[in-house]
């Protein structure tokens, strides 16, 4: 199944789209990746879907990725007397550790580690920052708080603290038994919640090993101001603009977008933009117009992937919503102003034979007008590399591992296929010129360019850049 596009489709899946024919009626209509979300999902569930995916995969012959996504430390405010209360603006409201129901005055805070962590100053949202308070006294039993922006706070409702950081993992007891169970179910990519410091990536990747690569997901301002740390760590990112557009000033947020999208491209790691891309899909067969061209600068941005959140797991129109993302995905990769977009984007290059052959790849495709770029990898650090200078060409990654190509999915224009690794110099280029005019990317004498590393099946060896015809 050959795509039309090189930006990758991350859909979620839940109620409305829990059975085989829908997700496959979802991969059809353009899904990569499927999107596990661990908040709302028992182990019994990922199992299935996993189950699911993986025969829908072996009827279709294509990998399919999946992503689990870790639910993180969710920080929620006590119980009340009445099941909320009414804050008033001016007026001081207490977080404490006493467990008695609350009222409008105080409320218990089941999170100690909160009240050692908050100074004065400090802001506390409440409710996705429909209430919002500062901290005027602090110390390890109770916070004093100010009513900056009135509203009613009832139980259980969320809590966010831009201004400080928690010394806490952002893997809960609930996380590592989800992370088991994610890596014994197989999935690809683990999706880590509420990253605050690079520790935070390193703790799961050490689970994780080679079982799974890890997304860092960018949704708090401590993690801004670490990027680079993080991004070293992880094996990709993800904008998840919901929880950073509560943090952190809406208007900052398209910024900082562009900001974690081009460091990821710097460093050839898979960044996917989240959170209500079409939201109105939810309940309406068509989106917004400003939805519209918040995908299409994701696309024009070179983002490796967008993803549909509830617009896929419990919206009216799941098949639709993908539907429509692949269109808009489609559309803006033929404008002219597309490609010297990406264009002008390029990094700069390492001082390694592994940049050196990625830019040479590109720079003769666009030289020749190469149909298409084939490249052998092992561990699939070629291809991203070469997926990082974005091409005008195609790229094919042949590779001997299963996982490998599954993991590739996610990647910008990578289209895997599962193979066994090259035996010689004229196998490798008689096989890559076989699969390229199976997989419908080239005909009979185009030019192709191929990439490989010898010794052959050594990972990490690209060294060698070669021209054949089809």
């Amino acid at each position: 199944m050959k795509r039309l596009r090189r930006c990758k489709i991350v859909a979620t899946l839940g109620p409305a789209s829990s059975d085989k024919a829908t997700i496959e009626a979802l991969f059809k209509a353009g899904a990569d990746v499927f999107r596990i979300n661990m908040s709302h999902t028992s182990h019994d569930n990922l199992r299935e879907y996993v189950r699911v995916i993986r025969e829908i995969e072996a009827d279709s012959g294509r990998p399919i990725a999946i992503l689990a996504d870790l639910q993180g430390p969710k920080l929620r405010l006590g119980e009340f007397a009445s099941g909320g209360a009414d804050l008033v603006k001016g007026a001081t409201f207490t977080l404490d550790q006493q467990e008695s129901l609350g009222d409008a005055q105080r409320v218990h805070l089941p999170h100690p580690e909160i009240l050692k962590a908050l100074k004065p100053g400090d802001t506390v949202l409440i409710d996705d920052g429909k209430v919002r308070l500062h901290v005027i006294e602090a110390d390890a039993s109770h916070a004093v708080t100010l009513v900056d922006v009135a509203g009613r706070v009832s139980n259980r409702k969320g809590v966010s603290l831009p201004d400080t950081e928690i010394a806490v993992s952002a893997m809960t007891s609930k996380d590592h038994s989800d992370l088991a169970a994610a890596l014994n179910a197989e999935v690809d990519w683990i999706a880590l919640s509420f990253v605050q410091r690079g520790d935070d990536v390193a703790e799961v990747k050490k689970i994780a090993g080679d079982r799974a690569s890890v997304i860092a997901k960018i949704e708090k301002p401590q993690a801004i101001t670490r990027l680079d740390e993080i991004l070293e760590l992880s094996d990709g990112l993800m904008v998840a603009r919901g929880d950073l557009g509560v943090e952190m000033p809406l208007e900052k947020v398209p910024g900082l977008q562009k900001r974690i999208t081009r460091a990821a491209r710097r460093l050839g790691k898979p960044v996917i933009v989240a959170t209500q891309m079409l939201e109105s899909m939810i309940n309406l067969p068509v989106p917004t117009r400003a939805e519209v061209s918040d995908v299409a600068t994701a696309v024009f941005d070179g983002a490796d992937a967008v993803m549909l959140s509830a617009e896929s797991a419990a919206g009216q129109y799941p098949v639709e919503a993908v539907t429509t993302m692949n269109r808009i995905a489609e559309e803006v990769e033929k404008d002219a102003v597309y490609a010297s977009i990406l264009s002008a984007q390029h990094a700069v290059p390492e001082k390694t034979a592994a940049d050196a052959i990625a830019i040479a790849a590109r720079e003769i495709t666009e030289t020749l007008d190469a149909t298409v770029i084939v490249a052998w990898t092992f561990s699939g650090s070629t291809a991203l590399r070469i997926a990082r200078e974005r091409s005008p060409a195609p790229l094919i990654a042949l590779t001997p591992k299963q996982q490998t190509a599954r993991r590739l999915v996610l990647a910008w224009g990578v289209h895997a296929v599962v193979t066994e690794d090259a035996h010689d110099i004229d196998d490798m280029t008689q096989r890559a010129s076989r699969f390229a005019l199976q997989e419908g990317f080239a005909t009979k004498n185009d030019r192709i360019v191929i990439i490989v590393g010898v010794p052959f099946g050594t990972p990490g060896a690209t060294n060698l850049i070669r021209l054949a015809r089809v």
